[in-house]
């Protein structure tokens, strides 16, 4: 793929969408080029968070290791970014992502991605978005989960 044709990708991705083309051109210049298979991961949890990566096709499931085993938590297709929360926070990786199809994906070393985010303030301001919204997301499910909990557990009587 022509660079100018990653630059383009990356326009449609929200948390760059208001980034001038040629910090554009730079990211994708300065990024890898990444492909995966169906069934191929991505990264695992408990790994040290080294890059940010942005799909640029496919899909693939986030996974979290459970007593019970692993358990999907969610899905990325085009345009996602994922990774960015084990850089943002310098923590290991939180989940697993494994590619569900065919994936290209562009690869953001820690330092491009921090130094753009201390370029572009609003692209900070875009993050917050994505990450309030999985926050909600995940609270949703998790008071739904606990009610559902609490409505099927009995009654204890002292």
């Amino acid at each position: 793929m022509l660079l100018k044709d990653e630059v383009e990708m990356l326009k449609r991705v929200p948390i760059f969408s208001r980034i001038a083309p040629a910090k554009l051109k730079l990211l994708a210049f300065t990024s890898d080029r990444v492909s995966y298979n169906a069934g191929q991961t991505l990264f695992h949890q408990g790994d040290q968070g080294d890059a940010a990566y942005v799909v640029l096709s496919g899909t693939a499931d986030i996974l979290v290791d459970s007593p019970a085993g692993e358990i999907k938590v969610a899905e990325v297709d085009l345009n996602s970014i994922v990774g960015e929360i084990a850089i943002l926070c310098d923590v290991s990786r939180t989940a697993t992502v494994k590619a569900t199809s065919r994936l290209e994906a562009l690869k953001i070393s820690k330092e491009h991605f921090l130094k753009l985010l201390s370029d572009f303030p609003e692209m900070a301001v875009e993050i917050m978005r994505v990450l309030a919204d999985r926050l909600n997301h995940t609270t949703s499910e998790l008071t739904a989960v606990r009610s559902r909990l609490s409505q099927s557990q009995p009654m204890s009587t002292h």
